[in-house]
């Protein structure tokens, strides 16, 4: 998995934004997206702690942390991809950023507050998923938060973009619900998940709709949390 990655360090975004040119929208929306997503999170199941810190599982080329900056007191990413890990640390040098094996994080027991990985549980051969949150949660300490962002499988634009995109022909998506009962098999408790970029529209009144239907399947992502 780091091979191919290291092959798109340089053309990681260019890539995504041709897997989801059909929307008319930028990359950035959807990305800004899942730092709103995250930011709410936060506040509701962390108690809106201030500068917790947070580790970025499968980080890639930290397009991500530009979005997050000032949210948290240390941030550490990491992925298998060296290339890509490098690039990340030209690009965000505020960010802390090792290399992996892909199996065990470079971190001891209960260093962070918050581990997230953002659509790359779906690149994790199955039979490696509880093993890979198991992971996540070691790091994190008890009370902390273990996130996944994915992609929603039911919804048709997003299996759309998927098909598009040259690095996802292999993925295997999963049902929020599915990801939730992984996460109790991981030893997380209180796993719950909601949908969100259900509207092409960053306005405050986009938003409070889609809160409102976050429940239902509607939206492109979901984000899952448990309690470690």
């Amino acid at each position: 998995m780091g091979q191919l990655f290291d092959t798109y360090d340089k053309s990681f975004g260019a890539v995504v934004q041709s897997s989801i040119d059909f929307s008319g929208l930028p990359h950035s929306f959807f990305t800004a997206a899942k730092a709103d997503a995250l930011r709410d999170l936060i506040a509701t199941r962390l108690g809106g702690m201030q500068n917790p810190h947070m580790l970025d599982v499968g980080c890639g080329i930290g397009e991500f942390h530009p979005f997050v900056r000032g949210m948290f007191g240390r941030l550490c990413g990491v992925d298998v991809s060296e290339a890509s890990v490098s690039q990340a640390r030209h690009r965000n040098p505020g960010v802390e950023y090792e290399a992996y094996d892909g199996t065990t994080l470079p971190y001891g027991n209960a260093t962070f507050d918050l581990s997230i990985a953002i659509c790359v549980m779906h690149h994790v051969p199955p039979p490696q998923w509880v093993g890979f949150l198991c992971e996540m949660r070691r790091v994190v300490r008890p009370g902390g938060l273990v996130c996944l962002i994915e992609h929603n499988p039911f919804n048709p634009l997003t299996r759309l973009a998927v098909a598009r995109c040259e690095f996802d022909r292999d993925a295997v998506l999963l049902r929020a619900g599915r990801m939730q009962a992984l996460m109790v098999d991981a030893g997380l408790h209180d796993a719950e998940s909601h949908y969100f970029l259900m509207l092409p529209s960053a306005s405050p009144l986009a938003r409070r709709i889609e809160h409102g239907f976050r429940r239902l399947p509607l939206g492109a992502q979901y984000i899952a949390s448990g309690i470690a």
